[in-house]
């Protein structure tokens, strides 16, 4: 039996949902394995990940896999060792289909010397059933 529209739009918000809380809930400054472990949950194991900043594209659930180490684990050691503060916060934004999701994300840094550091971007998630197969950072 087919989901419809309405069902998948629900299923894809609640999913988005989860995931997003997740990720504002680990704590970089205990442990990066707490974010591998999300999405390897939430995420296909044919994703792809592309970026409005680098114009590439990333495919394969191993290969972003190493992308996000290599973001976490110095992230972990400057919040851990560091004492650099991390807070992310996300704002969902209106979609257009069932199975796209947007949000927008900030991401605090704050150094121990009070000097402070703020990305942010916003994210497009394409939902296939239970997991993520797309999903493209702009802005």
């Amino acid at each position: 039996m087919r989901e419809s529209r309405d069902q998948q739009y629900t299923s894809s918000q609640t999913l988005e949902r989860l995931l997003n809380e997740a990720i504002i809930h680990a704590d970089i400054s205990n442990s990066f394995e707490e974010y591998i472990e999300i999405f390897d949950t939430f995420y296909a194991d044919d994703i792809e990940v592309s970026s409005d900043v680098t114009g590439e594209t990333v495919r394969g659930k191993s290969r972003v896999r190493s992308f996000l180490f290599n973001f976490l684990v110095p992230l972990h050691v400057m919040a851990e060792v560091a004492g650099l503060s991390v807070s992310i916060r996300e704002t969902a934004l209106p979609a257009d289909a069932a199975i796209e999701m947007h949000s927008a994300w900030t991401l605090n840094l704050v150094g121990t010397s009070g000097r402070a550091c703020t990305l942010t971007w916003r994210t497009l998630r394409v939902w296939n059933g239970a997991q993520v197969v797309h999903e493209r950072h702009y802005d």
